[in-house]
């Protein structure tokens, strides 16, 4: 007997970031932020995503992890976060099913638009996903050695802006980005996270991602095939 998948018609999205949590309903444009931190838990997450949305009725939740997710669930402890992720029932602490996928990833598939296309969250660390006519791929791009035994993360995240500047930064952001471009064969990057809003000028083939994108693909997460 064939079961029917769960499609709910209202999901909460929770984009898990190093400084802040954006919490929205499908639904709805308002976005909710709440600061999170080096010492945030799982469980500190949680409760205040609960305090957050209190009143507000979900059928589902939709969480972008900064991190590895394997089976629906975290695969190791974030790098910008406390601990206690790994083997955390979000379920339970929720009181709802729940799906859980790389940040990135979700960004990524919320600003597919078709064809082969990479992400890049230019946020606290480095995002990364690929997108191929809807089937999103997690990367882990973020610490492969760039320049220097320097990470791709310590040029492009946060630490590098503040090391580096904006002019020298925005200068590594677009290297990068052609760098992988061409190596993975993509037709366009979507350049999201909170830190791509300081990009000036966006070369052909590279675009903008709202970090609304994060709550659009949180909903295609739950009702995709």
């Amino acid at each position: 007997m064939s079961v029917t998948p769960l499609k709910p018609k209202t999901i909460l999205v929770v984009d898990v970031g190093g400084t802040h949590l954006k919490i929205a309903t499908t639904g709805s444009r308002k976005v909710i932020k709440v600061l999170s931190g080096p010492t945030m838990t799982a469980a500190q997450m949680a409760a205040a995503v609960r305090k957050a949305v209190v009143g507000i009725k979900y059928d589902a939740v939709a969480i972008g992890y900064p991190g590895p997710v394997i089976n629906n669930q975290p695969m190791r402890e974030p790098h910008n976060l406390g601990r206690g992720w790994v083997m955390f029932d979000f379920k339970t602490a929720f009181g709802r099913p729940v799906k859980i996928i790389n940040d990135a990833a979700m960004q990524a598939l919320g600003g597919h638009r078709g064809g082969r296309m990479l992400f890049l969250g230019l946020g606290t660390g480095l995002g990364s996903a690929l997108v191929i006519d809807g089937h999103v791929l997690p990367l882990e791009l973020a610490h492969l050695p760039y320049i220097k035994n320097r990470s791709y993360e310590d040029f492009l995240g946060t630490a590098g802006l503040k090391r580096l500047g904006k002019k020298k930064w925005r200068s590594h952001v677009a290297a990068v980005t052609g760098l992988l471009k061409q190596a993975l064969l993509v037709d366009y990057v979507v350049l999201g996270g909170g830190n791509a809003r300081l990009i000036k000028q966006f070369p052909p083939g590279v675009a903008f991602g709202k970090n609304t994108n994060a709550i659009r693909g949180g909903y295609r997460l739950w009702n995709q095939a």
